[in-house]
């Protein structure tokens, strides 16, 4: 048998998706002996098959290299049916994330859980859905972010199907806005060719520069496909610290009129975090997303006080398997810095630096 065309095809499989064999499928040996076993189930088949006067080649087409493949493959990861096997859709999941690891967050919980499963539900959305998380840093935008991808995703962030762009990364010069706009067009329209539940997620989206986010547009807006391509399943989440002044003010005079911060509600704080936003500086606020209500959610996150900390603190140590005392959990909240100076009531770093912080008081 000319095994160097079932070599090539390997060679190809590699290079076009190397991490699949390289990881989880084993070596090319392995890929080679799996092959002739699944087309022949013997070699007197083939001899037969020689005799008849064929091409052998012919024997090995790329559908049966494809298909067989396939089923090893699948005998060795596991594949799904009739369903993208890329995507889990956990909402069970994320419902539970959401309420045993995201802390001091009530409007983030309820409203992303609704939001998502409502989203997916829906056979043929109208649009694309675009959340927009916003408030300080360290609050669990990016925690939530990252919720959404591991329950939603089998692979989570490292998912083919999600992609993470961080504005000052990944566009930082102003006078190359208009290559930025090509480059992110082609990506998104080869992202939902390729997996039409995508999920992009464009963190510190308030320093995106100006225009570069209304390329996007179209891509979220209400159109049945761009340039034959249907956006409507696909999902778009922005973070931004815009809307933490007001986010903040808000929390800050309920406690200083005695009442729960789980009484603040969506109606409370969301058109106040819009109205900001269409005041400050940056691409994304000044955006057309913001200016022509293609934003669906903007969700609050708020600042997180004394107690919240001792919890991330927790989790940081339960994470590592660490037994602790009770103790720790007051040390490292101690260590943070909190506002406003009269009242010291807010984390100014959330629990951003909590999970490094606990390192300095172990043992």
């Amino acid at each position: 048998m000319n095994s160097h065309w079932i070599l090539l095809f390997c060679c190809w499989l590699a290079k076009v998706n190397g991490n699949m064999f390289q990881d989880q499928l084993g070596t090319f040996s392995e890929i080679f002996h799996f092959l002739t076993d699944q087309i022949w189930d013997s070699e007197f088949e083939l001899a037969d098959f020689i005799k008849k006067g064929a091409n052998p080649l012919d024997a090995w087409s790329f559908s049966s290299l494809q298909d067989s493949t396939r089923n090893w493959y699948c005998s060795v990861h596991g594949c799904c049916e009739s369903t993208d096997c890329r995507l889990i859709n956990n909402i069970t999941g994320l419902d539970h994330d959401l309420g045993t690891k995201l802390h001091g967050q009530h409007l983030a919980k309820e409203v992303v859980v609704k939001a998502v499963k409502g989203f997916l539900a829906t056979p043929q959305p109208q649009k694309a859905l675009a959340l927009s998380f916003h408030g300080w840093s360290g609050t669990g935008k990016k925690f939530v972010a990252r919720m959404i991808a591991d329950n939603l995703y089998r692979d989570g962030l490292r998912s083919e199907c999600v992609h993470l762009y961080i504005a000052p990364f990944h566009f930082p010069y102003a006078d190359l806005v208009d290559k930025y706009k090509a480059l992110l067009l082609q990506r998104i329209l080869a992202a939902v060719q390729h997996c039409d539940r995508s999920l992009f997620i464009f963190d510190e989206a308030e320093k995106l520069h100006q225009g570069l986010i209304d390329a996007i547009k179209p891509y979220i807006d209400h159109y049945d496909n761009v340039d034959g391509v249907d956006f409507r399943k696909s999902m778009f989440i922005f973070l931004s610290n815009v809307g933490g002044h007001s986010i903040s003010r808000m929390t800050l005079d309920f406690w200083r009129a005695g009442r729960n911060r789980e009484e603040i509600t969506m109606e409370d704080l969301e058109h106040r975090i819009q109205r900001e936003a269409t005041t400050s500086e940056g691409g994304f606020t000044q955006s057309v997303l913001v200016a022509e209500n293609l934003i669906d959610f903007f969700i609050p996150f708020l600042p997180l006080e004394y107690k919240h900390v001792k919890l991330c603190a927790r989790d940081a140590l339960r994470s590592r398997g660490i037994n602790y005392k009770v103790d720790i959990l007051d040390e490292v909240a101690r260590g943070m810095s909190y506002v406003p100076k009269s009242e010291k009531l807010f984390s100014a770093q959330g629990c951003k630096s909590v999970s490094q912080r606990v390192n300095f008081f172990l043992p």
